[in-house]
């Protein structure tokens, strides 16, 4: 059993540089975060991620549950469901989710991918 860490609050100076989305289609999103826990083999982990206003392609390879500390932005699913995301929003995207995510103002979120 792994014993859970403590962390002191996370400071914006904590976060490293994540550089630019790569899928831009309009804007120039960048991102930055932490990574706090990366499981074995770096199947898992979790951080705390956030990226700037722009809109881009978004596909997504791993299962990822995530709660949005701040911001907002908009998911839209290939298919046309819309998801409005807000500070307190939890979102799960299944592996192999396909779509567009606008940024509207910048956001934070914790995630988990697994």
């Amino acid at each position: 059993m792994t014993t859970p860490v403590m962390r002191r609050p996370l400071e914006q100076t904590d976060l490293a540089d994540w550089g630019a989305v790569p899928t831009m289609i309009e804007g120039r999103s960048h991102t930055s975060g932490k990574l706090l826990h990366k499981g074995p083999e770096g199947r898992s982990e979790c951080g705390l991620w956030v990226c700037t206003p722009g809109k881009w392609h978004c596909h997504v390879t791993r299962d990822e549950f995530c709660h949005f500390l701040e911001g907002r932005c908009t998911y839209v699913h290939e298919s046309g469901e819309v998801i409005e995301i807000e500070p307190g929003t939890a979102a799960f995207f299944p592996e192999g989710w396909k779509g567009v995510c606008t940024v509207h103002e910048t956001v934070k979120k914790v995630y988990m991918i697994r």
